[in-house]
């Protein structure tokens, strides 16, 4: 009650009995009678109790589980993942099965991650989780077929669904999984992918049936700066609407340690700090320093030519406007606040481009240049475009 802030008002109302018998229950001073399991059962329903939570709130006043119970021993090993989960995976677990009443989480990446990173290992966690048989992965096609059919018969080939031609099919398959005992945990990877049409057909699929089996499909949607646009300016994509939001942490020591055994961590903490802890040029600089005859200066030129750096400025600094913008924001620090969701498109370009990042000030968390070869490379772009004759 306390978790969901229930009244024992709220809860009488909602199971047939009176505030006083809810009040007495919750004090230990009565128990419910043999005959009243299903008002029992009500109540576990209406606070939104998982399926742990419901079996022992039966039991603690003689009545049988409503959930099967299974030994954690008889779970499916999966060998996927080598070495411990992570922590980061971990959490994304722990935050995602602690959302009531809708278990639905976006993971919002920038450039140069997965989507989402960790693949193998998140759905290793679902697995010994949920179980194997549990745990569904659905990556949309960048292109559908006629109308929705082809869309929806792809992600049930890829759930190991049936005779499913249609969206109808597909949710009615859905559904039949969420039926049986358990929670159902889906990644879908990449969701703002493809055609809008089946794609909004799909949200709703998921929304309709996460309402109608609440608490049993856990959803982890992953993508980027559009699935970000989806949310925030998607009013009518009403699954986006219910879900918690949530972005993938920082590259830290530990990520690079998994990437490159062996190397002692002073050179990682370098690397960090060379590269700002952009994905890339994280790597491109443990290359780098591997090279003893190279000091700092002569790293970060190295890292400012990139190709994957040149590859992200030069679409959106074309744009002559753009470039005046940028060059302002060269010496800036910070460039810009940091929000949930950054309403100037030139500055959610570079944010989704991992060229800014938010990192703690003075005045709040504002957006800040990633790290210095970036910021070289920005100026590089920018006076190579104006050099060009007009």
């Amino acid at each position: 009650m306390r978790r969901i802030r229930a009244s024992a008002g709220g809860v009488a109302a909602e199971i047939g009995i009176s505030r006083e018998a809810v009040n007495n229950w919750r004090a230990g001073t009565s128990r419910p009678s043999r005959r009243h399991r299903d008002r029992v059962l009500a109540c576990a329903n209406y606070l939104r109790l998982t399926e742990a939570e419901c079996n022992a709130l039966l039991q603690s006043v003689g009545f049988e589980p409503e959930f099967p119970v299974e030994p954690a021993s008889i779970l499916p090993v999966v060998d996927t993942v080598a070495g411990p989960v992570p922590a980061t995976v971990m959490r994304v677990f722990d935050r995602l099965q602690g959302l009531r009443p809708y278990p639905v989480s976006l993971l919002l990446t920038q450039a140069h991650w997965g989507q989402p990173p960790e693949r193998e290992a998140i759905l290793a966690e679902a697995a010994a989780r949920y179980g194997q048989d549990r745990v569904l992965h659905l990556q949309p096609p960048f292109r559908a077929g006629e109308g929705d059919q082809d869309y929806f018969a792809l992600l049930a080939a890829q759930c190991g669904l049936d005779g499913v031609t249609s969206d109808a099919g597909f949710e009615m398959a859905l559904a039949r999984r969420l039926q049986e005992s358990g929670a159902l945990f889906c990644l879908v990877s990449r969701f703002e992918q493809g055609a809008p049409g089946p794609r909004d057909v799909l949200a709703g699929i998921l929304r309709s049936l996460s309402e109608m089996y609440s608490g049993k499909l856990h959803l982890l949607i992953c993508g980027g700066a559009a699935l970000a646009d989806l949310k925030y300016q998607g009013g009518d994509l009403s699954l986006l609407n219910i879900a918690a939001t949530e972005t993938w942490p920082e590259l830290g020591l530990d990520d690079l340690r998994r990437s490159a055994a062996g190397i002692a961590d002073a050179t990682l903490s370098h690397a960090l700090q060379l590269s700002g802890g952009h994905p890339l040029l994280a790597q491109a600089a443990l290359l780098l320093l591997a090279d003893t005859t190279l000091d700092d200066e002569a790293m970060i030129d190295a890292l400012s030519t990139h190709p994957r750096l040149w590859e992200s400025l030069l679409p959106m600094l074309r744009d002559v406007t753009a470039r005046h913008a940028v060059r302002g924001w060269l010496g800036r620090s910070p460039v810009a606040p940091a929000r949930p969701y950054l309403m100037d498109p030139l500055l959610r370009q570079l944010y989704w481009s991992n060229l800014l990042t938010p990192r703690a000030g003075a005045q709040g968390a504002g957006l800040e240049w990633r790290c210095e070869a970036i910021r070289r490379a920005v100026r590089q772009v920018i006076d190579g475009l104006e050099a060009l004759p007009a």
